[in-house]
């Protein structure tokens, strides 16, 4: 399983919770031979929270990658005709940015990236972190998983007693899941245990 020669790009939305989880993925992706374009929501680059120092988080994506980080709207439109890629992860994909996507919201760096990648009809693979997976945002998934072009990383309940809507991808299976995604198929299964 490899990603040599492949541009892959980033998009990290605010799960802050799981944003260190986020940067070992992407050492992961980079060890796979990926070359990295990093795009951040604007709440990932302005804010710090009890997870992570914003400074430190935003220099690690920085080294990791081996470039700067797309922070604006504008920088996320050369996705479009410029830094074209070929895959597009979103992980975290929160609720928030399922539910903008699904009815055709493009108002982020991170989103206004995806919405290039799939004009320029290459994958977008999500990595869906969301507490109303199997509540308000059940309709907003099942759109998305039959749109063209967009892809899951496997993905399952947390918590089914304490959080029952709540679901989270697998990250130790993102790198193989974007393998299947460039090549226009999804990981199966899609939906896994936890």
């Amino acid at each position: 399983m490899t990603l040599e020669g492949k541009k892959v790009g980033f998009g990290i939305t605010s799960s802050f919770c799981t944003l260190n989880d986020i940067l070992d993925v992407m050492r992961k992706l980079k060890d796979m031979g990926a070359d990295i374009y990093p795009v951040v929501s604007d709440r990932v680059r302005e804010d710090s929270s009890r997870f992570h120092n914003r400074d430190e988080f935003l220099a690690e994506i920085r080294g990791i990658a081996g470039r700067r980080e797309f922070d604006s709207i504008a920088g996320a439109e050369t996705f479009g005709p410029v830094n074209q890629v070929d895959i597009m992860v979103i992980a975290p994909a929160t609720g928030n940015t399922i539910g903008k996507m699904a009815n055709g919201i493009w108002d982020t760096p991170v989103l206004l990236a995806a919405k290039a990648t799939l004009r320029n009809e290459k994958p977008l693979l999500l990595a869906i972190f969301t507490n109303d997976a199997l509540s308000m945002n059940g309709e907003n998934i099942m759109k998305l998983y039959n749109t063209k072009n967009i892809y899951f990383v496997p993905f399952g309940q947390d918590d089914p007693v304490r959080k029952p809507a709540s679901m989270l991808a697998n990250l130790a299976l993102l790198g193989e899941a974007a393998t299947h995604a460039i090549a226009g198929r999804q990981m199966q299964p899609a939906i896994i245990p936890r």
